[in-house]
């Protein structure tokens, strides 16, 4: 099956990642444990303690060489997890830490559930291997210690991403961004060996360097092991040193440096060693493990077979390090148990790595093979460019290019299918972009695409197809198909990994006549799929290491998902929403008309204007109008609503209008300061009652100082008995006119709701803002409606004389009299 290979290559990581779960609430061997071993810190980075936001992510890429032997991390974080009960977290607000070999990880399309991460949080092997590919999550833990050696993981690549919650609604922009916040600190090292023949965690391993001579002929008549026009690498071991008794492992290394047909394992010269061993050597099992860029072992390898009964063949090798190990196994059966302890089994191993000549590949090396020219985007971002052919069958001023006078053996109606080779190299650093292949055509398509990093594709070898609408790979986590058809191809690969990249067409060729259709093709590394699906914004951003440029998209406020193409928000409840948001702030015409009916025209112009700015500033958050810029509708609906709070406070004082417009002219500084700083910040909120407050004591100190300057509080008069009477009558009077001032019935309503208000607040998340914030609005200006209606205007001073009827009367005969 062709997903035989991305199984076997996802296997090494997935057994390392579950060493690394193993430690996750475990212990492991820190680095300082290779002390003794010729190993050395290749690399050393920390990552100071960073703050993840919600619906926030942060990526680190770590290098691992062919040389090195292990990679240490230590990882300390702020969340507090309940393991058992993860299942009750949404996913929305789960942190979650994830590994990729090779290219960024991306949780947002897995279709991992939380019963899942819940057993791999318990060490399962079966949860493991539930996950896709090579992409592994899990909760943050809140300590976690990893050791990861060069028997576990390849040697390439390795990316960690930090996430504040996932799913669609985490790239959706959201009015406000509330929910907890984390960080995290982290410690990565990297061990290689000293010596390049050495390998293995501990580099105690002996690794033997296989020597190796190029042999071919390029001419027609020429030709190397019965192939015409190929070349063949040949690599040897040393006869002498290869010799190795029961269950006793060797292990040598291959350095594939272009692509290649296919690379044949051999054994050579069996025999057993002293010469006058009883036995025969093809009772031997001499069972070969290859694996790429890692030390393999009998339970962990990419291919194996026995070499005493057969080559091992590895079709369409990749690129880079490969290790190969051999093991001989039943020597004490065939030699016999007394001649165990000192016979050996010898061989000479013997590798042939079959390349075509420049141009060609496939079998026999009779297909096209086409290296594509990489072309920057003008005007763009880092990496973003398109891909085409060399020479003058493509126009140079194109992003595509025609197929038809590229394809292998051109010509309908010839009965075989054929092969076409396009190579692409996605630079270092580039694995945060997006491998966009597209074909098009004025008739039926009738191509297969296969597409593969490292080496070529075919069949049974690729990472990523498409041969129908039926039939793709779909499923796959990183493959996003879009609008294909019998005339169009259109898909994305998502953050495809860095080196070469072969797409392979397979011409289905018909026996029903000719065709003159024309199939165009365009090959290009774009940052975000769609263009977000025209529903937001890419952006982008480089890792926590800076060697890896990323995009990501800001979706708007309907949409989401990793390419804005999930609806969260319908049309109808995009409408709603905006409704309940806008009209809710007509609310304030309550304390605009009391304020207006009781000639307080300065809080009339501040309840108005708060009611006004408040709605336009929400129709262009929702996106039906914005009548001036968001960051100046922005400050002017904080401030003035600021404005409105503290003057609701201020108008509970009887002082005079002077001292009235100095405090609001200092509340209007104050507030504006507020606005323009981080207005959406929820301290914001006591700081504003605070002031209200302060302004309030201010208003009732000033007016009560005033009242005050008829009493005199000398000694003389202090040490007299009236006098100390007097004073007592007026604190009684004092709390009288406090009794007096409000109406106490508007007052408690004011209180309620204010506390509604509050708890509305309280209420509001990214899911239900449009519900709370609008009763939000309806609270708070019913509060200041309610707080204005308390204030009785007529009061009795406390500093007046107590009404007294005789005086009264006896005032009036006097005036009657003199009349």
């Amino acid at each position: 099956m062709a997903e035989s290979s991305i199984l076997c290559l996802a296997s090494s990581l997935i057994l390392g990642l579950f060493t690394l779960f193993s430690c996750l609430f475990g212990h492991c061997n820190s680095v300082e444990q290779l002390g003794g071993y010729d190993t050395f810190t290749v690399s050393s980075f920390k990552y100071p303690e960073t703050q993840i936001r919600p619906f926030d992510m942060r990526y680190i890429r770590v290098d691992l060489p062919p040389w090195f032997s292990s990679m240490s991390i230590a990882l300390k974080s702020s969340v507090d997890l309940d393991i058992k009960n993860i299942e009750k977290v949404p996913k929305s607000v789960l942190p979650m830490i994830c590994f990729r070999d090779g290219g960024l990880p991306l949780p947002d399309v897995s279709n991992t559930s939380l019963k899942e991460l819940a057993a791999l949080s318990n060490g399962s092997v079966e949860g493991m291997q539930l996950l896709q590919n090579t992409e592994q999550c899990y909760p943050v833990p809140r300590n976690m210690t990893m050791k990861l050696t060069n028997e576990q993981i390849s040697a390439r690549v390795l990316y960690f991403g930090l996430f504040n919650g996932v799913g669609p609604t985490r790239t959706q922009s959201k009015m406000i961004v509330r929910g907890p916040a984390y960080s995290f600190a982290a410690n990565i090292s990297v061990e290689g060996c000293i010596t390049s023949t050495m390998q293995g965690q501990y580099c105690n391993q002996t690794v033997e360097l296989l020597s190796c001579g190029l042999y071919g002929n390029s001419s027609a008549n020429g030709s190397v092991s019965g192939f015409f026009n190929q070349s063949m690498v040949s690599c040897r071991n040393n006869f002498e040193t290869s010799c190795h008794g029961d269950g006793e492992m060797k292990t040598y290394s291959l350095e594939i440096l272009r692509i290649a047909e296919f690379l044949t394992i051999s054994a050579q010269n069996i025999r057993l060693r002293p010469l006058n061993s009883n036995g025969n050597s093809s009772g031997i099992d001499l069972m070969c493990f290859a694996r790429y860029g890692a030390m393999p072992s009998a339970t962990l390898h990419d291919y194996s077979g026995n070499l005493n009964k057969s080559p091992l063949v590895i079709h369409s090798p990749k690129v880079g390090q490969w290790y190969i190990s051999v093991l001989a196994l039943n020597v004490s059966k065939t030699i016999g148990w007394s001649q165990s302890n000192v016979s050996k089994v010898c061989y000479s191993l013997e590798l042939q790595e079959l390349e075509c000549p420049l141009g060609k590949a496939g079998p026999n090396c009779s297909s096209e093979r086409y290296m594509l020219q990489t072309v920057l985007r003008k005007d763009s971002t880092p990496f973003e460019s398109y891909y085409l052919p060399y020479g003058d069958k493509v126009m140079s001023d194109a992003a595509n290019f025609l197929l038809e006078p590229l394809v292998s053996n051109y010509s309908f109606g010839g009965g075989l299918d054929t092969w076409t080779y396009f190579l692409l190299d996605v630079p270092r650093g580039a694995a945060g972009g997006n491998l966009h292949v597209r074909l098009t055509s004025d008739t039926k398509i009738n191509y297969e695409i296969y597409a593969r990093n490292g080496g070529l594709a075919s069949l049974v070898n690729w990472d990523y197809y498409y041969i129908d609408k039926t039939s793709s790979s779909q499923g796959s986590n990183f493959f996003v198909l879009y609008s294909s058809s019998e005339e169009k191809i259109d898909f994305y690969v998502l953050y495809g990994r860095e080196g070469i990249w072969n797409i392979a067409l397979r011409h289905l060729n018909s026996t029903g006549g000719t065709s003159n259709g024309q199939t165009t093709m365009s090959i290009s590394l774009e940052r975000c799929p769609k263009r977000c699906s025209y529903h937001g914004d890419c952006r982008s951003a480089l890792d926590a290491s800076g060697l890896t440029s990323y995009s990501f998209c800001a979706c708007d406020r309907n949409h989401g998902g990793f390419d804005c193409s999930i609806e969260i928000v319908s049309h109808q409840g995009h409408i709603w929403q905006s409704i309940a948001l806008i009209a809710s702030n007509a609310a304030a015409v309550l304390p605009a008309f009391w304020a207006l009916r009781q000639k307080a025209f300065a809080e009339w112009v501040i309840y108005t204007a708060s009611g006004i700015s408040s709605g336009l500033y929400h129709a262009c958050d929702v996106g039906t109008w914005c009548a001036l810029s968001f960051g100046v509708l922005q400050f002017m609906d904080f401030w003035l609503s600021f404005m409105a709070v503290v003057s609701t406070f201020i108008y509970l004082t009887t002082i005079d209008e002077v001292y009235k417009r100095t405090i609001h002219t200092v509340v209007a500084i104050l507030t504006a300061m507020m606005a323009i700083t981080k207005a959406t910040r929820s301290s914001n909120i006591i700081l504003v009652m605070a002031i209200g407050a302060l302004g309030l004591l201010i208003g009732w100190l000033i007016e009560f100082s005033t009242k005050l300057r008829s009493l005199s509080f000398s000694v003389d008069l202090c040490l007299n008995r009236l006098d100390r009477w007097r004073t007592r009558e007026w604190l009684q009077n004092l709390v009288k006119t406090i009794l007096k001032r409000f109406r106490w019935g508007f007052l408690i309503a004011g209180f309620i709701a204010l506390a509604m208000a509050a708890i509305s607040r309280n209420l509001e998340d990214s899911q239900n803002y449009w519900i709370w914030h609008s009763v939000w609005h309806v609270t708070i200006y019913l509060s200041s409606f309610f707080f204005l209606c308390s204030k009785v205007t007529t009061i009795n001073s406390g500093n007046e004389r107590p009404t007294d009827g005789n005086y009264q009367l006896t005032r009036q005969d006097s005036l009657s009299r003199g009349a």
